[in-house]
């Protein structure tokens, strides 16, 4: 699938339109998750001008600048990727640390054509993490970003996929991407392209390409878990955002639904009881048998038609992110000066849930008195304005939990 940015016409323009709308693939997320997600490669021409979410000076700032450690990079050359030590070092009086980037060093690995893989960008870049949280939002899964700094004529990595749906955002230079369809379908985190090396190079090898195009600054590529993919810098210096989307899946739900089910079990003095002794000349778990192993079966079924899988579900989907930003001194700044007409709102990318009388966040759970109920489920509602709108007390026990914050007026 691929579209052209007259096509799109201007998509950013679109009132209300969402990050997949206006800057990745000019899509309404409804049309994207009926006709892209998870199925197909998608390629979308001059989707966006990235140059506000990332560059070469910011290649170059964070490598020289930042003070960045190890994983927050990788080098990879011919297919593979360098051990650490060959660019990391310390850094001197104050920051002796050894595993600090060293940039005489990556200058030499990058002259001498490898590519920098420069990792979990939304946690190092504001423009990074704030695209990536935006787009998590409204896809409902977690989100990475890496960047791929790639010399003339380097292949980086050899053909392979991965785990999770990636869109990449070409930011400088040009890329040639050959895509071929999956040799394993929707991949889990736990099958690797590794173990099936041979059928991905055999594929590689003798299949017909389902997409081999150049990217270009403000082109994005979306490709569903699974797909394979190559690509080789052109001429000059290739600078591409990769967004791993971690999909949650049937798998994942079903693991949430076991583990709920075996926490019943466990409170079920019966299935607590220990198996009959063995017999010395018995087959190991001969035992279990005579019924016993038919009785454990149908609690077990049971126990999974009767549980309740979301408090896990949501407990690891809030374990999968951070919620938004928090600063110490301007948090401390508006508890001190909270007024009723202080203007609040809710810290974005908690993943609140009201459950009962408790708020489940990323940062943690609180409990309320039922008088505080209304105005929390008007918080998180979006309908809370100022610290008057939820009284005093409430905002002020929220901002010092870190739910709350100051808020633009």
């Amino acid at each position: 699938m691929s579209v052209s940015r007259t096509e799109l016409q201007d998509p950013g323009a679109r009132e209300g339109a969402g990050i997949l709308e206006s800057r990745l693939t000019g899509l309404s997320r409804e049309e994207f998750a009926r006709d892209v997600w998870a199925r197909t490669a998608s390629l979308t021409r001059e989707a966006s001008d990235f140059s506000d979410v990332f560059s070469p000076s910011a290649v170059d700032e964070l490598i020289s600048r930042r003070g960045l450690r190890t994983p927050f990079l990788r080098v990879a050359k011919d297919g593979a990727t360098q051990p650490s030590s060959s660019f990391t070092a310390p850094a001197g009086v104050g920051a002796t640390v050894a595993d600090q980037l060293d940039d005489t060093a990556l200058w030499r690995a990058f002259a001498d054509g490898a590519t920098l893989v420069l990792q979990a960008l939304h946690r190092t870049w504001e423009p990074v993490a704030d695209l990536v949280s935006e787009l998590s939002t409204e896809l409902g899964h977690p989100v990475q970003a890496n960047a791929y700094v790639t010399p003339p004529q380097n292949r980086g990595f050899d053909a392979h996929y991965d785990v999770h749906d990636v869109f990449v955002l070409q930011i400088e230079g040009a890329k040639r991407w050959v895509v071929h369809e999956p040799v394993l379908p929707d991949p889990l985190r736990d099958q690797p392209w590794t173990d099936h090396r041979a059928a991905v190079a055999d594929r590689v090898t003798h299949g017909t390409p389902h997409l081999d195009t150049m990217l270009r600054p403000g082109d994005v590529l979306y490709l569903p878990r699974g797909w394979l993919h190559s690509a080789q810098a052109q001429g000059r210096v290739s600078i591409h955002l990769t967004l791993g989307v971690h999909a949650w899946t049937r798998y994942a739900l079903a693991e949430q639904l076991t583990r709920a089910a075996l926490a019943a079990l466990g409170d079920d003095p019966s299935m607590r009881r220990s198996l009959p002794l063995a017999e010395p000349d018995e087959p190991s778990g001969a035992h279990a048998t005579d019924g016993v192993l038919d009785v454990i079966r149908e609690r077990l079924l049971a126990a999974v038609a009767e549980a309740d899988p979301a408090p896990l579900f949501h407990r690891a989907r809030r374990s999968q992110a951070r919620p938004a930003p928090l600063g110490p001194v301007s948090q401390l700044a508006a508890l001190s000066g909270l007024a009723t007409t202080s203007p609040v709102r809710l810290r974005k990318a908690l993943e609140p849930r009201l459950e009962g009388t408790r708020l489940h966040t990323r940062v943690g759970h609180l409990d309320f008195p039922a008088p505080d109920l209304v105005p929390v489920a008007r918080l998180l509602e979006g309908r809370v304005r100022t610290a008057g709108d939820l009284g005093l007390a409430l905002a002020g026990r929220l901002l010092r939990a870190g739910v709350l914050v100051p808020a633009d007026r």
